[in-house]
């Protein structure tokens, strides 16, 4: 037996299930070897960003107060900048996370009486309370969740006038470009689209079909403002929202761009204007992006964001490899093992709520902080349904480490991320398999 398959049984890993895996891991090496290629242009495309703006030891001293002068605060946005090709970024521990990064960008952009179209379905659950989605519903419709009605009844786009329409996707998961022609008014002021698939089995949007859907909506309204939530989806292609016309691409430091070494922040990169916007509504008018202090944090946004491209390439294999193991299982998975990858997300259908779970508590086992700690399905805040997170991870919430959680709603749909290393990640998913061979949830071929 060979030292690796050694440890792997010492960690858990049945004898059947290791070489199981292993006749799936024979057929990837070419796939593999294509999420290198993207690896190695992102990572160029980064140290490019990194040389054009001189960034030095200096750029990675700690602001503190208003944060005025912050010379590596100014670099970090211009790499962002760079590396996105937009005008401008906003990069900032303020931004607490994803949401907050959306959120700010929204009600920078959005005025009483305007419209916030999304032309790809419900946006993700933490949202429906930043834009007021079932403000109308009943409080006994959320008995479950406790004061949560209240929640979305408290500073809501809708509050403040703003109203929303959405279009969903066809059958397909294609663009309804019929109903978004019909949707598009004039009180239609800003357009999101969210490039990921959230709690929900359909397609992740491609950069090229991003790209096709705002060229479409310019082409009927060109003053619409066209946001991405870019979320999970950071260097996993060669190309990002802003190179195909986004105004506006939003994401979170805690995923993806932050290398699993930045420990909070979001980012905000396009147009300068919107940009500016933006900054005012995340400080004050007047104030905007000249202050912000940094507070020592310059150093690992720097480092985590050089690491990113090679990260999401690990965390890209991991996704990969567990659509090609659990489609062998027998259970749906979106996307399916051959399909290209356009986010680190993997769906896989459990089909029980024991087999959520089962999943959920493998990636638990799996991890590198918190490995003993058995995961429970909880009313989390801002989700409509009891959901169940796995993340042993170093920086609390971080979606780019190793990572599962899902509703216990049907049909049972896990979703996957993550792996600051792509043997982590293998681990990971073997664990997972691992709890629900134990539990005789699944069975291997024989």
């Amino acid at each position: 037996m060979k030292q690796t398959e050694q440890i792997y049984r010492e960690l858990g890993i049945s004898e059947e299930l290791f070489a199981f895996c292993e006749t799936i891991l024979d057929g990837l090496s070419q796939r593999f070897a294509r999420i290198d290629e993207t690896a190695e242009y992102n990572q160029l495309k980064v140290l490019k960003a990194m040389q054009k703006n001189r960034v030095c030891e200096a750029h990675f001293q700690a602001s503190t107060g208003y944060g005025y002068n912050d010379a590596g605060r100014e670099a970090l946005e211009a790499v962002y900048a760079d590396t996105f090709h937009a005008e401008a970024a906003l990069v900032r521990p303020q931004l607490t996370c994803g949401t907050h990064a959306l959120t700010v960008a929204l009600s920078a952009c959005l005025r009483p009486g305007d419209e916030l179209l999304s032309p790809v379905g419900k946006p993700y659950d933490t949202l429906e309370g930043v834009i007021g989605i079932g403000e109308e519903a009943s409080d006994a419709g959320h008995s479950k969740t406790g004061n949560r009605q209240n929640r979305h009844r408290t500073g809501s786009l809708r509050e403040y006038g703003v109203t929303y329409r959405q279009v969903d996707l066809l059958t397909d998961g294609g663009f309804d470009y019929e109903g978004i022609r019909e949707a598009l008014c004039e009180r239609t002021r800003l357009v999101t689209i969210q490039r990921s698939k959230g709690y929900q089995t359909r397609p992740t949007l491609s950069v090229k079909a991003i790209g096709e859907l705002i060229a479409f909506i310019k082409s009927i309204r060109p003053d619409v403002i066209c946001m991405v939530d870019n979320c999970y989806g950071e260097f996993v292609e060669t190309i990002e929202p802003t190179d195909v016309g986004a105004d506006l691409c939003v994401g979170s430091l805690i995923k993806n761009p932050g290398g699993g070494l930045a420990p909070i922040g979001g980012y905000i990169v396009g147009r300068a204007k919107l940009v500016e916007q933006c900054a005012y509504r995340l400080t004050a008018p007047g104030l905007g992006r000249e202050v912000g202090a940094t507070l020592g944090l310059n150093q690992p946004f720097f480092q985590g964001f050089f690491l990113a491209p090679t990260v999401t390439a690990g965390a890209l294999k991991g996704a990969i490899f567990a659509a090609n193991l659990y489609e062998r299982l027998g259970f749906p998975v979106i996307p399916d093992g051959s399909e290209e990858r356009h986010d680190i997300i993997q769906a896989v259908t459990l089909k029980t709520p024991e087999g959520l779970i089962a999943f959920c508590r493998g990636i638990q086992a799996a991890a590198p902080v918190d490995s003993f700690v058995v995961p429970e399905p909880w009313a989390m805040p801002g989700y409509t349904s009891e959901v169940i997170m796995a993340a042993g991870a170093f920086v609390q919430g971080s979606s780019i480490e190793l990572s599962a959680d899902g509703p216990l709603a049907e049909p049972y749909a896990v979703y996957f991320q993550g792996g600051l290393t792509w043997h982590h990640a293998k681990f990971g998913i073997m664990m997972s398999a691992q709890k629900l061979y134990e539990g005789g949830l699944l069975r291997l071929p024989q």
